[in-house]
Order: C-alpha cells, then sequence, then structure tokens
C-alpha cells in the first residue's frame, strides 16, 4: 500500500471540501444535487460522513480480523439483509444532520477525522494492513466482499470523489 498516496488523496479531498464550503453561497447549498435526493449541503454531510464511518469500519475489521472468517461473512450477509432500513436511515442522516451541522463546521470535523485517520495510518503495520473482514456489498458501491484494513484506509476518498461528481456548484477556480 502505498501510504503517501492516501495521504495525499486525504489532502486533496480537504482541501476540495474546504473550496467548496468556503465559496458555496446558501442558495447553492439548497440546490438539488444529480442524482440524489439530497441537496448540496445534505450531500456534503453524507460526503463528510464517509470519512467519519471509516473509523468504525478499521476498528470492525480489526475485531472481525480476530475471528474465524465465517463470523465476518455472516455478519456481512445479515447487515446485507438490512439493506432496505440502512437506505432510509442513510438517507434520512445526512437530511437531519445538514440542519444542524454548518457547513464551516463540517469543514472543521472533516479536519479532525483526516487527521485522525492520517495518524494511525501512520501507525499500521503492513500486517495490520493485510487484515481485514467481509462487508456488505449491497450497502455501498465501493465495498467489496472482503476489504482489507489497506481497502478501507482507500474506501473513504472513492466515497468522496464519487459523491463530488454530484453536487451542483460552481467549482471555484
Amino acid at each position: 500500500m502505498d501510504r503517501q498516496a492516501v495521504r495525499d488523496d486525504y489532502a486533496r479531498a480537504r482541501q476540495t471540501f474546504h473550496a467548496l464550503v468556503d465559496t458555496t453561497s446558501p442558495t447553492d447549498l439548497a440546490r438539488r444535487t444529480s442524482g440524489t435526493r439530497w441537496t448540496n449541503r445534505e450531500l456534503l454531510w453524507h460526503m463528510l460522513f464517509g470519512y467519519v464511518v471509516t473509523r468504525i469500519l478499521l476498528v470492525l475489521a480489526r475485531v472481525f480480523s480476530l475471528l474465524p472468517r465465517r463470523l465476518s461473512r455472516g455478519f456481512a450477509r445479515l447487515l446485507d439483509a438490512g439493506t432496505r432500513p440502512f437506505d432510509l436511515v442513510n438517507y434520512l442522516g445526512p437530511c437531519g444532520a445538514a440542519r444542524v451541522v454548518s457547513p464551516q463546521r463540517m469543514a472543521t470535523v472533516f479536519d479532525r477525522v483526516t487527521g485522525a485517520l492520517v495518524r494511525r495510518l501512520g501507525a499500521e503495520s503492513d500486517a495490520g494492513l493485510a487484515r481485514g473482514m467481509h462487508y456488505p456489498v449491497r450497502w455501498d458501491p465501493f465495498f467489496k466482499d472482503f476489504m482489507t484494513i489497506a481497502d478501507i484506509y482507500r474506501y473513504p476518498t472513492r466515497h468522496f470523489d464519487f459523491h463530488h461528481r454530484q453536487l451542483t456548484l460552481d467549482e471555484p477556480l
């Protein structure tokens, strides 16, 4: 795994997120996105949440990697069975969160979360990065059946880049 590439991707996403927050008007934030039911502000929250949830995914992978692989496979199947409720919560969460968390606060959280991920990545051993578990593939197009911890570190920026293309904002120069 190229750790520096992951750090660079986080830094690029952080810079992009700040530019979006700093240059977008309230009217643009309220505009609907392309390909989702969210507004731009709600989608920005969802993009941030991809990094927040990564910290949880890493804990799950560390724990499940110590157990027989069949247990994480069963857990992933159980989660896949709950895809419909997950989709509803995944949609409604940003709708509510974006109403109470300002874009400026989102940017502060983005910095804190990506900083924590970078620090944790620096402490990972190569053996630790190779550990992993099964994930619910119906929950996210970027989840694979089995993901290593290295895969999980790459996940949030892939998620970010995908949703960035759905924003309907005028991009800063």
